[in-house]
């Protein structure tokens, strides 16, 4: 993988991932103003984390306010040590909305 060109922020949010009516629990590990890294359970087949895959990913930022992020799959590694029961997924976030922006200048 090539070298980072934005800074992530260390953070430690609960989150959701969309998909259609369903909802499935996700950790946010990490934060930039272009791309997140989350943590998820092992995929089942109805939600695999394929390269190039759009996915949406909810979490509730100041004052309970959902923001709805709409991501690409740049890569996954499923059955992350050291119990092998989660899934390393690096997101792309097209066209980041101004409220999460705002968001990770607060986390600076």
């Amino acid at each position: 993988m090539g070298k980072r060109r934005v800074k992530r922020t260390t953070v430690h949010l609960n989150a959701e991932r969309i998909s259609g009516d369903e909802k499935y629990g996700v950790f946010i590990e990490n934060i930039s103003e272009k791309g997140i890294h989350i943590l998820a359970t092992h995929a089942t087949p109805h939600t695999h984390y394929s390269p190039g895959k759009n996915i949406d990913v909810q979490f509730y930022i100041a004052h309970g306010k959902p923001l709805v992020l709409h991501c690409r799959v740049r890569w996954s590694c499923p059955k992350v040590p050291p119990n092998g029961m989660t899934d390393s997924i690096g997101l792309e976030i097209i066209d980041p909305p101004p409220q999460y922006i705002e968001f990770i200048k607060t986390l600076h």
